[in-house]
């Protein structure tokens, strides 16, 4: 099974190397840059659950192989989203799955528009990892999962065949029946987490300790999920007790990926993250941390997504 990484950042290296460990035939499309990085030093993940060296097979949107992918891993950001896509023509077939591992919905629609309904699965992660300054992939919490699935809850022989290869890597990668509902559930806990961490520019620890960072919280998913509802999602009538469970049981020191982009300079996901849910919704607390990544990018003089 032929497997293409788009990227080989925190999320797509390290669920992509984990994958090559087992001893998959994973391809990584990378930049000129990332390129000449891994050339040098190789794939490098250090992780609670056991550090990885390999010898990377990569290729660049200029290169042209003598075959196509079954499967791509789709981890861009949503800013990125439109250029990847031409990245990606030359090694796609009619028989390649694609598997988005973005957070939040819309980017669904942009890729069956362009693959079509069948080739786009259903996708999402969990986990806390960044790149450091020599461009190692570092795991800074344990959590290391991956979900997929047909949007359409229907498995085939294929799906089951990736489900079985992807089940011995060194991460939790499962097939899952309802993978829209999940997805609906990660993009509401992380509109929520990445929402207070950015708004307070801290790590979830201190937020829920203080009571109005704890309040906050509440507010905040309270008026996503209202918003996501408005656009089809259905919850469990528990779903917000549950994720608030999960988000307090969490390390003090975990900070959203938003959030360290921002301690980075780089751009950060306002526009795919909370402008889609304010396109249906007046939400007070949302437009406040809207206008204040907004804020942090126009002072930056950064592109916003």
């Amino acid at each position: 099974m032929h497997v293409l990484v788009v990227g080989a950042g925190a999320v797509g290296g390290y669920f992509g190397g984990r994958l090559a460990e087992q001893g998959e035939q994973v391809t990584f499309l990378v930049r000129p840059k990332r390129y000449e990085q891994l050339q040098k030093t190789g794939l490098q993940i250090t992780s609670p659950h056991g550090d990885v060296m390999i010898t990377p097979q990569l290729v660049t949107r200029d290169m042209r192989l003598n075959h196509t992918f079954d499967v791509v891993l789709l981890s861009t950001k949503a800013y990125h989203l439109d250029d990847v896509l031409q990245d990606l023509a030359p090694f796609v077939s009619s028989e390649t799955y694609i598997i988005p591992l973005l957070n939040g919905m819309q980017h669904i629609r942009r890729l069956t528009e362009v693959f079509g309904e069948d080739r786009v699965l259903g996708g999402l992660c969990f986990i806390e990892s960044t790149l450091d300054a020599e461009g190692r992939i570092v795991q800074t919490s344990s959590s290391h999962r991956l979900l997929f699935g047909s949007r359409t809850g229907k498995p085939t022989a294929r799906l089951e065949e990736i489900a079985t290869r992807f089940a011995k890597a060194k991460a939790p990668m499962a097939y899952s029946m309802h993978i829209m509902d999940d997805m609906w559930q990660k993009y509401l806990f992380i509109s929520t987490f990445a929402g207070v961490t950015t708004l307070f520019r801290s790590a979830i620890g201190p937020i829920r300790k203080d009571p109005i960072g704890h309040q906050m919280i509440q507010d905040v998913m309270k008026e996503a999920k209202r918003a996501m509802e408005e656009q089809g999602a259905v919850f469990n009538d528990d779903v917000e007790a549950v994720l608030l469970k999960q988000m307090h049981a969490m390390e003090d020191t975990m900070k959203s990926s938003m959030l360290r982009d921002m301690e980075k300079g780089q751009p950060v996901e306002v526009k795919h993250f909370f402008s889609t849910l304010l396109e249906t919704r007046s939400s007070r607390h949302l437009q406040l941390i809207e206008s204040n990544l907004w804020i942090y990018q126009k002072n930056r003089e950064m592109p916003v997504d």
